[in-house]
Parts: C-alpha cells; sequence; structure tokens
C-alpha cells in the first residue's frame, strides 16, 4: 500500500459486523527464522503463514548474509531455509549485519553469531543505537564470548568476536527486556556443553519467553525449567533420520524448488495477535462486532489475553475454533498491570479515552526503550487529541475529557499509528503522520481497517 505523508481516519457511520484477518506474527516468525537456520544442517525447513514486514525482510536479508540459503514466496506467505550439511553452525566467519530498527533482528542474532567462529558486527538506525543491549553482551561475556559496545556505551553498533559458545553458567537480566533473553534461549541449544541460564531479578514479558520455550521444545530441543532460570542440554538430533531428510542444499544457487525435495514437517505462523488487538478494539470503541479469524485461544502470543482487558472493561468475548470475537458495550475504567502484554498498551489507551472514568496502566516502565518512549509519546498524543493523562515512571493513567481531531504524531513507531487511528473511528479530524512507519510489521494495516466499513 502506498502512502502520503499522513492519512485521515474517517469515522464509522455504524457499528462494525465484521470478519478480519490479520497477517501471521512477526514475533513468531523472526523466531522461526532463527530456529529454522540453525536446524538446517543439509535439509529444508518451511515456514507457512509468515509475515512480509520491514522487520521480518530485515531478519531474512541478516540471515543470508550469515550465509544462510533462504527462499521467500512472500505471494504464498511461505519461507524455506536451508544450510549445507558441511558448513559450521553460522556459515559466514564475518559480516557486517545492519537490522534497521528491528529489535528482535539486533538481539537475536546478537546471541546467535556467538555460535560462529568469526568476528561480526551489527548496526541499526539512529534509534536502535540508542536502545540498550549491555545486559545481553554482558551474558555473552560470561559465556567466553568477546562481545562489546563499539561506542562502549551499551547500545549498539555491536561487536561480536566468537569462537563458538561453551556453554556452562550464564546470569542475565530480565528487567529491561524480554528479547535478551530470547536470544540467549535461541542459542544455548547449539552450545558446546550444558547451559545453565540463571534470571537475575524481575522478568519482563513473561510470555514472550513462554513463547520461546514452546518454539524451542517444537523443534525438538530439551530445556527444563529450574528455580533460578532454565537448563539447555546440548543439541544432538537421530542422524539417521537426518539423513533421511538431507537434500542438495547447493540447489538453492541453482533453481532450487523445495517442493521437489524432502522437507521437515512445516512450521505455521499464527495471526499477530498484537496485530488483532487493533480489530478487537475497534469493536470495544464502537460498539459493534468484529471477529479476528484463525486467532487460537491458546495461541503461543501472550498478547491475545488483551481480550481479558477488554472484558474487564465491560465487553462480552467468544472464543471458538474460528477465532476470537469481541462485542462492543458500554466501557468501564480498570487499573491493569500490562507487563505481560506489554505491546497492547497503546492499543488500550486509545480504548481508555471511550471509558466511562479513569483507567490507570501499571508496570510497564521498559516500554520506554521501544521504538520510541512509548509511556511519553502516548501522554503527549492523548492529551493532544483531549484527555487528561497522568504519567509516572512505570505506567499512565488516562481520564477521558472531550475528544477532538488533531494531527497525531507517530515517532516512527508503528504501534503509535496504528492504536491511534482507532481513535478516529470515533472522533473526526484525526490524522495521522507518517503512516508509512506501519510498514515494520503491519504494511496493510490502513487497507484492513477499512474492512471495518463493509
Amino acid at each position: 500500500m502506498s502512502f502520503s505523508q499522513s492519512i485521515e481516519i474517517v469515522p464509522l457511520k455504524r457499528p462494525p459486523q465484521v470478519a478480519v484477518s490479520v497477517p501471521g506474527s512477526k514475533s513468531i516468525t523472526n523466531r522461526a527464522l532463527v530456529l529454522a537456520a540453525l536446524k538446517a544442517k543439509g535439509y529444508v525447513q518451511a515456514i507457512r503463514g509468515a509475515l512480509r514486514s520491514e522487520d521480518t525482510e530485515i531478519m531474512v536479508e541478516c540471515l543470508r548474509t550469515l550465509g544462510f540459503r533462504i527462499l521467500t514466496e512472500w505471494h504464498e506467505q511461505a519461507i524455506f531455509v536451508s544450510s549445507g550439511l558441511d558448513e559450521p553452525t553460522i556459515p559466514a566467519d564475518s559480516a557486517t549485519l545492519f537490522v534497521g530498527n528491528s529489535g528482535t533482528t539486533m538481539r537475536f542474532l546478537t546471541a546467535m553469531v556467538s555460535l560462529g567462529h568469526g568476528r561480526y558486527r551489527l548496526d541499526g538506525v539512529p534509534r536502535m543505537r540508542e536502545r540498550p543491549i549491555e545486559d545481553l553482551l554482558v551474558a555473552l561475556r560470561q559465556l567466553g564470548v568477546h562481545a562489546y559496545s563499539e561506542k562502549n556505551n551499551g547500545c549498539p553498533p555491536v561487536i561480536v568476536e566468537a569462537r563458538g559458545l561453551a556453554g556452562g553458567h550464564v546470569n542475565i537480566k530480565g528487567d529491561l527486556s524480554s528479547q535478551f533473553l530470547t536470544g540467549l534461549l535461541l542459542a544455548a541449544p547449539y552450545a558446546d556443553d550444558l547451559m545453565d541460564v540463571e534470571i537475575d531479578g524481575s522478568l519482563v514479558s513473561r510470555p514472550y519467553v513462554d513463547m520461546t520455550l514452546r518454539m524451542l521444545r517444537h523443534w525438538g530441543h530439551t530445556v527444563v525449567e529450574t528455580d533460578a532460570g532454565f537448563r539447555f542440554l546440548p543439541d544432538g538430533g537421530n542422524e539417521d533420520e537426518l539423513v533421511q531428510r538431507r537434500i542438495d542444499a547447493a540447489a538453492f544457487h541453482d533453481g532450487f524448488d523445495p517442493r521437489h525435495h524432502t522437507l521437515l514437517e512445516d512450521y505455521c505462523i499464527e495471526p499477530d495477535a498484537s496485530a488483532a488487538s487493533y480489530f478487537l478494539a475497534a469493536a470495544a470503541i464502537s460498539g459493534g462486532r468484529v471477529t479476528v479469524l484463525d486467532l487460537p485461544a491458546n495461541s503461543l502470543q501472550g498478547d491475545v489475553a488483551f481480550v481479558d482487558v477488554l472484558a474487564d472493561m465491560g465487553c462480552r468475548v467468544e472464543r471458538c475454533s474460528s477465532g476470537i470475537t469481541v462485542h462492543g458495550r458500554p466501557l468501564r475504567g480498570i487499573d491493569v498491570d500490562m507487563n505481560g502484554i506489554s505491546d497492547t498498551v497503546m492499543t488500550l489507551g486509545a480504548v481508555a479515552c471511550f471509558a466511562d472514568g479513569p483507567t490507570t496502566i501499571r508496570n510497564v516502565g521498559h516500554i520506554r526503550h521501544k521504538e520510541t518512549d512509548r509511556l511519553s509519546a502516548l501522554a503527549t498524543e492523548l492529551r493532544r487529541i483531549g484527555a487528561e493523562v497522568e504519567e509516572f515512571t512505570d505506567g499512565l493513567t488516562i481520564t477521558p475529557g472531550p475528544l477532538h481531531g488533531a494531527e497525531i504524531e507517530t515517532y516512527n513507531d508503528h504501534r503509535m499509528a496504528m492504536s491511534l487511528a482507532l481513535v478516529g473511528l470515533n472522533v473526526p479530524g484525526i490524522v495521522i503522520k507518517d503512516p508509512r512507519c506501519v510498514g515494520k510489521t503491519y504494511p496493510e494495516f490502513f487497507r484492513d481497517l477499512e474492512r471495518l466499513r463493509e
């Protein structure tokens, strides 16, 4: 979808009564790409339902730079991943990786390249150079990896000089980003020896770690949760089974068609629960009924719990095999800890503007280190449209007021654009600036938002 410098959201004429489909999960797609690449020793892993977005395309290109063979068939939402049978875990012995503003790519690959033998440099856009990563680098250094911030400020660019990952005991902080821990967990099965990962302090966004653990186990890795953290056994595998599935990986360079080869079982990506939150919130705001198709109630994604927040505010929620439905009802303000589902904080911020009474969001101080300082940005923009907002260290209290149109700054943050566009479904004159920023995770968001008018 092409974009102008801004887009005005036209209010709905009537409450929507629709079913919508949202694209695959970015979080699952990028984890699956790393897991498939590390597992791909002379055979092919197919990823179905994959999200095509700025973040996932960046991950694909970085993995290609590292020497993995990846065929994308975006029109079929499919990615095929392989590497040569005799290649090392990380094929390239040096690489310069540009990750844009993709936090998952930066954190996951910083840990992943520690499995290599060589020197790797990871860098991104100016905002990425402000996003902390020192906690992960400290953990890697405990494991014998020479990993450091190039500018010695705890932020990218990052240099990793690796000779493989020895294993052993490592302590990692979990209070700033779960992505540091996830990156380490994705690499841990390929360490040379048993690895014990101990969590230092509290762990933010625990559902994302649970997602990683479930995916690791799906790929056949042995991980045991301990009182202190997690224990990994060195990756093994049935050699006879692998031999049976081997292909000529060099075919990627010469008309490779994965349909002509034996593949591992396809890995299917769920619809993105964070993307679904916008449409389910639209039902709450408008008093309509919206179903997000194929979103499972037992999703890998913690953000599916956003519907429980909407239920607490007064909505009726239905879960069935075909998806999740929200029926909008009169809304009441709530007080909620959103640490586990912090990517939906801004979605709730939009809904809170239409509730009876204030809504307080707590325990999400870590989102100040995302694409922008999301607490400060959300407070500023909600005040711009007429809400009263009290900002504190780890959250906000939003008190509805008479709302009016305004031009909304998006801070190059996809979630700011998509969340605050929802206000325009009820309030005339809401203009979203720099709408192209949604391409980071949901390029067709504004097209799909129009489905609410059907």
